[in-house]
């Protein structure tokens, strides 16, 4: 039975070991073709020095096409941003103006009355209701106000003295009459009020 045997052993080993060797040739076959490969892709991806130069020089371009683009957007945006803050100021008194057209309406209304009547009483009436009428809007809406100056130290900042006389009663500068009435926007004085001022006589006098 061994003797049957050993015969069936022995091609068995040999189909075993030519299909191991005949993997091992496949094996080595697939290597020499990847590196071949990879070896081909190497050389394609390897640029000449004028193809490198070449591919340079177009991505130097499409910087500074782009780059110029980037300008030219800014440069748009800097010009939209000048014309809206150039109309923002142009129009930037536009609330004020619509709260005084009613107003400059009730005067002209006012001129056209007094035209046609000769009770100066009801007219002078008329004009101090629209000058109340401004005064109002302005100061409660727009923080706009006059302010009276009489019997107030004299300020500088606050006063432009048109008009001095030496008096004994004070001993500092004065203010004994408005003149023109100063204003304040808010706290800020936009207009100095024009006045008459009471100087002490030593002060005058030196």
């Amino acid at each position: 039975m061994s003797k049957n045997q050993t015969p069936n052993k022995t091609v068995e080993e040999k189909a075993q070991k030519n299909e191991a060797d005949e993997t091992m040739v496949n094996d080595q076959a697939n290597a020499e073709e990847s590196a071949q490969t990879e070896n081909e892709a190497e050389q394609k991806t390897e640029l000449t020095p004028e193809e490198k130069i070449a591919e340079l020089e177009a991505q130097v371009a499409d910087n500074r096409d782009q780059l110029l683009r980037k300008a030219a957007e800014f440069e748009n945006f800097r010009k939209r941003m000048n014309q809206e803050k150039q109309s923002s100021i142009e129009y930037a008194n536009q609330s004020l103006l619509l709260d005084i057209i009613p107003i400059i309406d009730n005067l002209e209304r006012a001129i056209q009355a007094g035209e046609n009547s000769t009770d100066y009483a009801a007219f002078l009436d008329g004009v101090k209701m629209i000058e109340k009428q401004l005064t109002t809007q302005l100061e409660g809406k727009w923080g706009l106000k006059r302010f009276i100056s009489a019997g107030e130290p004299f300020d500088p900042n606050r006063h432009e003295a048109l008009m001095m006389e030496k008096s004994p009663d004070v001993s500092e500068a004065v203010v004994q009459e408005d003149l023109i009435r100063g204003y304040l926007l808010k706290e800020r004085v936009i207009r100095a009020a024009k006045v008459k001022v009471l100087m002490p006589e030593e002060a005058a006098s030196s």
